[in-house]
């Protein structure tokens, strides 16, 4: 188990939507909480809205100022505990549509954002031998969904890295949880359906989103359960479940290798 109460917890991309849910949620349940996300006027309204956040301004895409300002939060609220990176965005659109620029801003953005924000963590948990990382993918890399070409690689790719990190610190004191989404009423969100193919859309239409509070209480209990695969819904779940059906075995094989 992995107690909230009185711990620093670290989010990027934390100023709405999502981030901002789960940094109510972690406040509510008493732990020390930090946001970065990049516009000063949403960081100031986050403030506003939860008594105790501290907040800094950087771009998830530049590795040093957001090291530094992670320095700085962790300043005021000690060593970062728990991160949580669910900094991220989509552009839906055809696949002969989307030109080289927009792989590259996924990339740097969900894929890359993700490994600078546990970089900058990472290596003190590790000294202190406790820690959580919390690494936000999507329903969206799990399974691959029209429309959104460039951005399922780079949710495959946050999973990816998620269950090799925790092949690698799992034995050393910290654990790693991999959040997936499903379709949540964010600004996110709302941005996407209006560039969303007619086709996406259909999809969409058949599933009703659900409230990013809902995922932002399903992440807080995952860190406080120590869940590996954290989910709001049944068919997510299940999905999740189907597909790492063979990953404890494979996992427990791994450790023991390792050790030798």
């Amino acid at each position: 188990m992995t107690a909230l109460r009185g711990k620093h917890v670290l989010i990027t991309g934390g100023s709405q939507g999502i981030g901002l849910a789960t940094a109510a949620a972690c406040r509510g349940r008493g732990a020390r909480v930090s946001v970065v996300a990049r516009d000063p006027a949403r960081l100031a309204q986050a403030q506003s809205m939860i008594e105790g956040l501290a907040v800094a301004s950087a771009d998830v895409t530049d590795p040093g100022t957001l090291q530094q300002a992670i320095r700085d939060l962790e300043v005021t609220h000690g060593p970062c505990d728990v991160i949580v990176t669910a900094a991220g965005a989509a552009e839906p659109g055809y696949v002969q549509d989307l030109g080289a620029q927009v792989y590259r801003r996924h990339v740097e953005l969900n894929q890359m954002g993700t490994i600078h924000a546990v970089s900058a963590v990472l290596p003190g948990m590790l000294e202190r031998g406790e820690g959580h990382v919390v690494l936000v993918s999507s329903v969206v890399g799990l399974i691959g969904v029209f429309g959104y070409a460039a951005y399922a690689p780079t949710k495959f790719a946050v999973r990816g890295y998620g269950l090799a990190l925790d092949a690698e610190v799992r034995d050393r004191g910290v654990r790693v949880s991999i959040a997936y989404p499903p379709d949540t009423r964010t600004p996110g969100f709302e941005r996407e359906n209006l560039t969303k193919p007619v086709e996406t859309q259909r999809v969409s239409g058949a599933v009703r989103p659900i409230a990013p509070e809902r995922m932002a209480n399903a992440i807080a209990r995952g860190i406080e359960r120590n869940r590996l695969h954290v989910t709001a819904d049944r068919q997510t779940a299940a999905m999740a479940a189907l597909l790492d059906l063979p990953g404890p075995a494979l996992r427990a094989f791994m450790r023991r290798s390792a050790r030798g």
